[in-house]
């Protein structure tokens, strides 16, 4: 589906970004549309050139082809303009194991030239406040758990004010415990109007973070929007439970379906049909079924889950739990 957000209130927007290595084409002409406020949530199996894409949005490789157009600046000729404006974690945080979480904090501010030294204190205990570490400020992240050294990178990305932030598989690797405090701090972050692009191969996590999502496969979007847009799309289903199963099968068929017969050993069979063009209301194909001695004992009407579209879309199953 194409987002229908006007130009001037996205955040990120590309057209036909491509890349390509030699013969193999890593991404193949995506046109993303990411609103301003929004939480994106970037959607694909390990592999479908999720990361390769943010690497050409961000400016830290040239894409092939296409344009890339990132808080209204073209990228990469607006990149000194554009990227103290927004915060990155991408591809995990990197940190000296010997050094403190303060003492690296202040070693990548130094290296920002856009940053201040006379406010680096204040900014890197409040940037540290923020995500939950002060308790440990001045312990080696050598000693960090993972999830620490996640929280030492959102808060690297939040040194100076950030009108976007780009987060590349912010939880993998981490326990429930951490991937609960980061989705929390993300959730934080948007709360206050920054909008969150974030990647993930977790399905769960994109539906219980973001507002919009994309779905990669193969180095192409398949289906772009918000979340409701994306759980609309797809065949409704009616599902029956009855003992008279070939009698409703006969009805629905009557009715313009294309039926099929689920039996279980130990319960009445369900037939299910896509719904598909019969005009016919929830409540006329229960009083066609009743109206033939049909034995309704379970009715429903059904739209498919995320996770049933995006296996259709991609032909690949998504991790669902974490």
């Amino acid at each position: 589906m194409s987002p229908d957000a006007p130009a001037l209130d996205l955040a990120i927007e590309s057209r036909g970004l491509t890349k390509r290595f030699g013969t193999q084409v890593a991404v193949a002409g995506i046109d993303l549309a990411v609103p301003r406020g929004s939480v994106f949530g970037f959607l694909g199996p390990n592999g479908s050139g999720k990361t390769t894409s943010i690497r050409m949005l961000l400016g830290l490789t040239q894409p092939s082809g296409g344009e890339v157009s990132v808080l209204g600046d073209r990228m990469p000729e607006r990149l000194r303009e554009v990227l103290p404006r927004v915060g990155a974690l991408v591809e995990g945080p990197a940190f000296y194991p010997f050094l403190s979480g303060t003492a690296n904090l202040n070693r990548l501010d130094t290296a920002d030239p856009h940053s201040s030294r006379r406010t680096r204190t204040d900014r890197v205990a409040s940037a540290l406040d923020r995500v939950g570490l002060s308790h440990a400020a001045g312990k080696k992240v050598g000693a960090y758990s993972l999830g620490m050294k996640q929280r030492l990178g959102l808060a690297n990305a939040l040194l100076q004010p950030r009108e976007l932030l780009v987060l590349d598989e912010p939880t993998n690797g981490l326990d429930p415990q951490g991937t609960r405090e980061v989705r929390s701090l993300i959730r934080s972050f948007a709360s206050e109007g920054t909008t969150i692009f974030v990647s993930s191969h977790l399905l769960a996590e994109i539906e219980q973070m973001c507002t919009h999502a994309a779905v990669m496969s193969a180095g192409s979007i398949v289906a772009q929007g918000t979340l409701d847009q994306l759980r609309q799309v797809g065949e409704t289903r009616v599902r029956v439970q009855t003992p008279d199963a070939d009698a409703a099968r006969h009805v629905l068929t009557g009715l313009g379906m294309m039926p099929t017969v689920e039996t279980h050993a130990d319960a009445d069979p369900w037939v299910t049909a896509p719904v598909g063009a019969t005009p016919l209301k929830a409540e006329d194909i229960v009083l066609s079924l009743v109206g033939a001695n049909v034995r309704v004992r379970g009715y429903a009407i059904e739209q498919p889950s995320l996770e049933e579209r995006f296996v259709a879309l991609t032909g690949e199953g998504f991790d669902v739990v974490q």
